[in-house]
């Protein structure tokens, strides 16, 4: 079991880091997963995951504040907005109910960064 633990918090490791550079990815819950997968499986993997120099802020900082940096909200729900608008206006122009669908995606994506509290340092 603990070799599928490293396998799957691998996985959610390699997801979450491309969630850094692809805008509908969650990065945050793909490392607190592949945390606690590794937690479960390997003490030498979570302390590493931990003490990372990029990625153990996004785990530290959920863990013990709950709250997301300002800058990382601002562009998280920006990437978001670029990305979203561009399917709306150039790849589902012809389809009015696609571009609603893409629309309230975004905006319940947005809702859901802000709601958490703003990380001050």
């Amino acid at each position: 079991m603990k070799k599928l633990f490293v396998i799957l918090g691998s996985l959610a490791l390699g997801l979450g880091v491309l969630g850094i550079f692809v805008p509908l990815l969650p990065t945050t819950p793909l490392l607190l997963l592949a945390a606690a997968l590794y937690f479960k499986s390997s003490p030498r993997l979570y302390e590493w995951l931990l003490n990372h120099p990029r990625l153990g802020a996004y785990i530290r900082n959920f863990r013990e504040y709950q709250a997301i940096p300002l800058r990382a909200k601002v562009v998280s729900v920006s990437l978001v907005w670029l990305t979203i608008g561009y399917c709306i206006f150039a790849v589902v122009d012809k389809w009015w109910w696609a571009q609603v669908l893409m629309a309230l995606l975004a905006t319940a994506i947005s809702w859901h960064i802000l709601s958490f509290k703003t990380l001050k340092k």
